[in-house]
């Protein structure tokens, strides 16, 4: 079991890597109780495309999977746009579904207008091979640099599915073919298989509340946890909570020099309630201001 304060530390890529003690290991965990984990190991981060800090080898013990990930991204309240081949002068906002689910086998149902141009298009689609792509983009609910946190593509077949919306509205269905999600943890693709069978993080529904509550409320609780990286908080001009799901917190780390870094703090065990959050969360403030 991790203690509360295991931190997998992503330093600024600019700056030279150097062993610190407090610092997430692959190697094994040491000692017990409530304090701050002490091991060695540093390493520097590798970054996207769009400059967002990543993970390099000491995240990938406790993670969501990218099937989960991409799961989660669905069910979460992320925007999303469907992209209909040959469609073309739809404007973006006529695209966006009002509503997302996935079904027993992994099918995504969208809720669109009767009226919308999806449904125009899979009114008049022929064999049931009008092709497309739900894109969802997802963007931090607090303020931080490189604020969207990532995307994710689910190609497929797109039919009608009569009977299943109000009055005014229709429903169409997503044959998931394959998926593709390029988030804080990487970049991977995701079999429809496994993405049915995958379940969205139980903290996925309130992710988007308690980040900004913690953010709001707790603002000297978060910026404690430099002392867990080993960075004085005078010197970070903003320490602010990014990421929640049911193995940590991630915490995104800017100086007054712009320079960031992420550092990703594991519970001891993973939570499936608001119950035990608060519970990891009050432990880990423990072992930060201990």
């Amino acid at each position: 079991m991790s203690r509360p304060g295991n931190t997998s530390h992503i330093t600024d890529s600019t700056k030279k890597a150097e062993p610190a003690e407090g610092v997430g290991s692959t190697g094994p965990h040491k000692g017990a109780g409530t304090g701050a984990q002490h091991a060695t190991g540093h390493v520097t981060e590798v970054r996207s495309d769009r400059g967002q800090p990543r993970p390099s080898g000491l995240e990938i013990a406790r993670m969501p999977s990218a099937a989960e990930r991409t799961r989660t991204l669905v069910h979460s309240t992320c925007s999303s746009v469907l992209l209909i081949t040959g469609l073309d002068g739809a404007r973006p906002e006529q695209l966006m579904p009002r509503l997302r689910n996935v079904g027993p086998h992994g099918d995504l149902f969208l809720l669109f207008p009767a009226d919308s141009p999806a449904v125009r298009a899979a009114t008049h689609a022929h064999d049931d091979e009008l092709s497309a792509v739900l894109a969802l983009t997802d963007v931090a609910p607090v303020s931080v640099p490189h604020r969207i946190r990532g995307r994710a593509w689910i190609t497929g077949w797109l039919t009608r599915v009569p009977g299943l919306a109000p009055p005014g509205s229709m429903t169409l269905r997503l044959e998931v073919d394959e998926a593709y999600v390029d988030d804080l943890w990487g970049a991977m693709s995701v079999a429809p298989e496994a993405f049915a069978a995958a379940e969205p993080d139980p903290l996925a529904s309130h992710e988007t509340e308690l980040l900004q509550h913690l953010h709001a409320s707790h603002g000297e609780q978060v910026r404690s946890l430099c002392g867990l990286v080993e960075q004085g908080p005078d010197g970070m001009k903003s320490v602010t909570p990014l990421a929640l799901d049911r193995f940590g917190l991630r915490v995104r780390f800017q100086d007054h020099a712009g320079h960031c870094f992420d550092a990703r703090f594991e519970f001891p065990e993973p939570v499936t309630d608001l119950t035990g959050l608060r519970r990891a969360m009050r432990r880990l403030f423990e072992a930060a201001e201990g």
